[in-house]
């Protein structure tokens, strides 16, 4: 019985991997050792000329329901991996660990917790990742997504400006809920969570031979109370009086700033009183930011990236109106981003230069903070590099 595949355009065929064989026993020049976090199936990374891939095996109707939630949510903008091939029929039995195996498309500049831990917990970036985490979990939950699974190895991490992305990585147990999720099934989602984080750092204060009294197994409590924050703020709505439109916009750009697009505002009349409205909002995914600078400038960046670079934009526009302000975002491409980008790419061990680009604009602010006066994005760059790259590289 030959496997049969299912590869989406755009990428290579992967005909010339050994399908027959389990993952395990393959002995390829492609593959390549990446770190990885702890995984109940076996992983590997293959290296094409398009890209890296990580390839998984699993049995057949987990390898199904993966593919099939990790397309869904790729469709909604949600953060995932992005599946990009489906391998069936590997062996006559679909229920046996190798019978299938996902195919998904290698993050850039990710890394596991375990890459991030300092000792038995995760350090001075602890409250960055359980925001990160909380955020993943309320974006995947507006999508109509039921993750089933979710824990620390689950999930990969990626820096962001001065702030870290999330990125789910499993999609086995998921289920996507068309007309959304109940109260009841998000409550049960976290639950879930914060036993399996709970389970996770117990085994990181094995391994490093800590007392499990000093292990963070608070962690998952601390999510969950975050998420919930979240969601309230986004759900919340707000009375407004009829002469007060202008708090519709700020309603909107409060929840921009938090990072996600509002689709729908809806302003239903008060039943009490003839003068109020109510402001109810639907939003979408966290991507406001990185949205507008795509739209604004051509540029592809994580949504802090974008952030802090829609900063400099907005900085170097400053005063323009007009046909100026419309023609700004071309100046500024054409004259500070490109140039800079440049000289980034021009370093030899400099493998994300975005990052380093945003890294160079938090480095001019606090050149400027304690010089009292401006910095030029060149003074700050060359600063930059004397002082050792601040920010740069990932760690």
């Amino acid at each position: 019985m030959a496997p049969q595949l299912t590869v989406r355009p755009g990428h290579p065929d992967f005909l010339d991997l050994p399908w027959s064989e389990p993952l395990a026993d393959w002995a390829l020049p492609n593959l390549i050792d990446l770190p990885k976090g702890i995984s109940r199936h076996e992983v590997r990374f293959v290296s094409y000329d398009r890209g890296i891939y990580v390839v998984k095996e699993l049995p057949a109707v987990l390898a199904h329901n993966d593919y099939a939630v990790l397309r869904e949510l790729e469709v909604v903008g949600a953060p995932a991996v992005a599946a990009v091939g489906l391998v069936e029929r590997r062996s006559p039995d679909p229920t046996e660990e190798r019978s299938a195996a996902l195919i998904t498309a290698y993050e850039p500049f990710s890394f596991s917790y375990r890459e991030m831990i300092a000792g038995p917990g995760f350090g001075p970036r602890r409250s960055q990742m359980l925001d990160a985490f909380a955020g993943l979990l309320v974006e995947l939950h507006i999508a109509g997504c039921f993750w089933g699974d979710c824990s620390l190895s689950n999930v990969l991490y990626r820096f962001d400006a001065e702030a870290i992305e999330t990125i789910m990585v499993d999609a086995e147990t998921a289920r996507m809920y068309e007309s959304g999720l109940t109260d009841g099934k998000r409550e049960e989602d976290l639950e879930l969570m914060v036993e399996n984080v709970a389970g996770g750092m117990a085994d990181i204060a094995a391994e490093a031979g800590v007392d499990l009294d000093r292990a963070d197994l608070e962690l998952g409590f601390d999510i969950a109370e975050r998420y919930r924050d979240l969601w309230a703020e986004l759900g919340r709505t707000v009375t407004i009086n009829t002469t007060e439109r202008y708090r519709i916009t700020e309603r909107v750009e409060r929840l921009n700033r938090l990072g996600f697009d509002v689709e729908e505002v809806d302003l239903v009349p008060s039943l009490d009183d003839t003068s109020e409205m109510l402001i109810k909002v639907r939003v979408s995914g966290r991507n406001f930011h990185s949205n507008r600078l795509r739209a604004l400038t051509g540029i592809d960046a994580l949504e802090n990236q974008a952030r802090a670079i829609l900063a400099d934009l907005h900085y170097f526009g400053r005063g323009a109106d007009g046909a100026a302000k419309a023609t700004g975002a071309i100046r500024w491409r054409a004259t500070c981003f490109e140039p800079m980008m440049a000289r980034l790419t021009a370093l030899d061990d400099l493998a994300d230069p975005v990052k380093a680009f945003t890294d160079i604009l938090h480095h001019r602010f606090e050149l400027a903070s304690s010089h009292k006066r401006d910095v030029s994005t060149d003074e700050a760059y060359d600063d930059w590099l004397q002082t050792g790259r601040p920010g740069y590289p990932l760690a």
